[in-house]
């Protein structure tokens, strides 16, 4: 069923029982939850092939991550906006070895933080492709593409916003 949650086996060595900490997750878990409030628009936008960050109302700075009030001036509301999709590389890894069974078909990849043009403050966790990670350059230009994401085992795809070299 979507959206259902199941529990987590416990950690090995970890004891389940009474005081035991266990954790749920979706089965649609890696994929993001597209009905979370604070990042629904953020993933409607990615669908439509728009990359959407929600900006203050009172004091006009960007607002990622998107929080209840602004870090700046402490207002509540914001507006998204469709930024351009382009930046630089502020930082990236190189995964070899999959931690989550889910990420086994992904081996080797290249997540990453962006740092959009609007705003070098502003940084998407995102992951580069179409590129040879020895390519890769600190503040290299960067720009958004639109792709699937999937996972093995997972069920259905989200539309995400990923970089390509420049």
């Amino acid at each position: 069923m979507a959206g259902e949650r199941v529990p987590a086996r416990p950690r090995a060595g970890r004891p389940a029982g009474p005081g035991a900490v266990t954790m749920e997750t979706r089965n649609e878990f890696p994929l993001p939850d597209l009905s979370w409030e604070p990042t629904a628009e953020f993933w409607a936008g990615a669908a439509r092939g728009e990359l959407r960050i929600p900006r203050c109302s009172s004091c006009g700075r960007l607002r990622w991550y998107p929080e209840a009030e602004c870090r700046l001036c402490s207002a509540e509301p914001l507006a998204w906006e469709t930024m351009r999709g382009t930046g630089t590389l502020f930082s990236w890894v190189v995964v070899t070895h999959a931690f989550l069974p889910q990420f086994a078909d992904l081996t080797p990849f290249i997540p990453a933080l962006v740092a959009l043009d609007e705003d070098r403050a502003v940084r998407i966790p995102t992951r580069m492709v179409d590129c040879d990670a020895d390519s890769l350059e600190f503040e290299m230009p960067v720009r958004c593409v639109f792709r699937p994401l999937t996972f093995t085992g997972v069920d259905g795809s989200v539309a995400a916003p990923l970089f390509v070299p420049a």
